[in-house]
């Protein structure tokens, strides 16, 4: 018995992807006769059927399927071994793909990616942006190495994903020149309803966060009046900034704005304790404050390359300080307020 070959499980997954035998053999710059031979042979050797040949077109069959999902992982753990390899000569070469948040990718990332350049230079750092949600399938799947999120990881992923915390900001709400609240430059909770509002879409951590926040104030989402849902807060913050209501979003963000004076920070007096039932006493007032922790996320079983290890040092040991300025955390290490 030969046995399969990487070769072969290659040519396998390229027809799966395309069920067309001429595409696979045009991705992978082979004859269209050498992507039919291997499959022939694989399908000899097992004595299996991988794909139903019907008239022009390719339907994969269930052994097809089997093979397509342990086929993935055995490549998927050839690449990863071979970048590990790569990287033993003192990381003088090698790559980090990381998945990141809106906002942490953009505000607070950089920084980070540009210290561990300086100390690695040949180490080739790809970064893609998505939502919460994205990054945290992103990284279940293998697709990064690492992810930072700022919103929670679902029940469903919890098993799959280990994630601590890193760096933290504040949530701010904000306003353009031409809301009342400007001028104002603080409200108590019971007008947080009575003004239209910019979101973020499902799925945002911000968005997550800004819900939470809401719930804890007694108020529930459907009770504001939201007028626009965007995927980017770029976006809700251009649209404030022509007078479309107020925002919830990342002191990070804005922070440029507010020194410009074109948007302000209103801060929300939280008057949820009766009052009336004591003597009248001069005391300062009491302000509802939104912090959200950034979480780093990594697969709980699989390989991590030597570059992923250095680079999830460097967030711990250079992050340490920041994730306790905003944050406290009681014994169980649950986020407290």
């Amino acid at each position: 018995m030969a046995g399969m070959t990487l070769e072969q499980l290659k040519i396998f997954l390229a027809v799966a992807h395309h069920l067309h035998f001429t595409r696979a053999a045009e991705e992978l710059y082979i004859t269209q006769p050498a992507v039919s031979a291997a499959i022939h042979n694989l399908e000899q050797e097992y004595g299996v059927k991988l794909f139903h040949r019907i008239g022009r077109h390719v339907e994969i069959a269930e052994a097809g399927r089997l093979l397509q999902v342990e086929a993935q992982k055995i490549l998927d753990q050839v690449t990863l071994t071979e970048r590990g390899l790569r990287e033993l000569n003192n990381l003088q070469r090698g790559e980090l793909k990381l998945g990141s948040s809106l906002t942490i990718g953009n505000y607070w990332l950089p920084s980070k990616i540009s210290e561990f350049k300086s100390r690695y230079p040949s180490i080739q750092i790809n970064c893609s942006l998505a939502n919460t949600e994205e990054i945290c399938v992103g990284t279940a799947t293998g697709q990064f190495d690492l992810g930072l999120v700022e919103g929670d990881v679902k029940p469903a992923l919890q098993s799959t994903l280990e994630y601590e915390i890193v760096g933290s900001d504040r949530l701010q709400i904000v306003v353009g020149q031409t809301h009342p609240w400007f001028e104002w430059g603080e409200i108590d909770l019971t007008q947080l309803t009575k003004t239209p509002w910019v979101m973020r879409e499902p799925g945002s951590g911000t968005q997550q966060r800004f819900e939470e926040a809401l719930q804890n104030w007694g108020i529930n989402l459907s009770e504001l009046n939201v007028i626009l849902v965007f995927n980017s807060g770029e976006m809700t913050k251009a649209a404030i900034e022509n007078g479309l209501g107020a925002i919830g979003i990342s002191e990070l963000m804005v922070k440029k704005e507010i020194q410009l004076g074109t948007l302000r920070a209103i801060r929300v007096i939280d008057n949820r304790k009766g009052y009336g039932t004591m003597p009248t006493v001069v005391t300062e007032p009491s302000y509802a404050e939104i912090i959200r922790p950034f979480f780093k996320l990594k697969h709980r079983q699989r390989f991590q390359t030597a570059i992923s290890k250095v680079f999830e040092q460097m967030l711990t040991s250079c992050t340490l300080d920041e994730s306790h300025q905003h944050i406290t955390k009681d014994k169980s290490g649950k986020i407290k307020g």
